[in-house]
């Protein structure tokens, strides 16, 4: 496994807990909150995302507006939406599905505080389990000598430096967002 493999694993980390905090909801109403819902669509024919049947807009920071492309879909998207237990109230109006967010209270905030931690936590846990497998694969290839002991401890500094730098993102990423969820 070369460098770029693993900065690229390690990007594709980031990437993921980037898109997996963006769910999380802030108390503004962002269309990451339900884009990635699962609908069965046309009768239970395909299962779809929201973001694939429909598009999202949030006009103002408490409500979110879904327009289906194809108005059909209109009931089971509202239906997909209940189903995924976020707490969010889909109400349809004519051909589009609108949804109010309450406010936040303190006890909610603080309940996704905890679940970003938790996120946070497993985008480390993946970056580390990145930087065991490239460490792996360099003492292999120390082991069968292709690679010298000083290439070998070379490499792993290169990985750890890798390695700090994207739980550094990683970090920057959660504290921004922990501010977001505390602003009130």
């Amino acid at each position: 496994m070369d460098e770029n493999q693993i900065k690229e694993r390690m990007q594709q980390v980031l990437e993921l807990v980037r898109q997996d905090i963006g769910t999380i909801r802030t108390g503004r109403a962002t269309p990451s909150l339900v884009e990635d819902i699962m609908v069965d669509a046309y009768g239970g024919v395909s299962k779809l995302r929201i973001l694939e049947l429909a598009s999202i807009t949030a006009p103002d920071p408490q409500t979110l507006i879904i327009i289906p492309w194809d108005k059909q879909v209109v009931g089971e998207i509202r239906k997909g939406i209940e189903a995924a237990n976020t707490g969010l109230s889909p109400v349809i109006s004519g051909e589009i599905i609108r949804i109010n967010l309450p406010p936040m209270t303190t006890e909610d905030r603080e309940k996704y505080v905890k679940l970003l931690h938790q996120k946070l936590e497993s985008g480390r846990v993946m970056v580390r389990q990145a930087r065991q497998d490239a460490n792996h694969e360099i003492k292999k290839a120390n082991a069968d000598k292709t690679v010298s002991e000083d290439e070998k401890i070379r490499r792993e500094k290169q990985v750890q430096e890798l390695t700090d730098q994207h739980i550094e993102q990683i970090e920057q990423i959660g504290k921004a967002k922990e501010q977001e969820l505390l602003k009130i």
